[in-house]
């Protein structure tokens, strides 16, 4: 996998994760529909 830093204004590139259901949810499914937030939590579900 390759990893390709992003500028500010920059589209995204399209990619998938699994949800909470575990159905795959990609970026692509919400284009054109609703603005998008990501947020990644390091170590949310365990103490540091």
């Amino acid at each position: 996998m390759s990893m390709t830093p992003l500028c500010f204004g920059t589209p995204a590139p399209d990619f998938s994760l699994p949800s909470t259901l575990g159905r795959a949810v990609s970026l692509a499914d919400y284009k054109g529909k609703a603005d998008v937030v990501l947020v990644f939590y390091c170590y949310d579900w365990g103490s540091i």
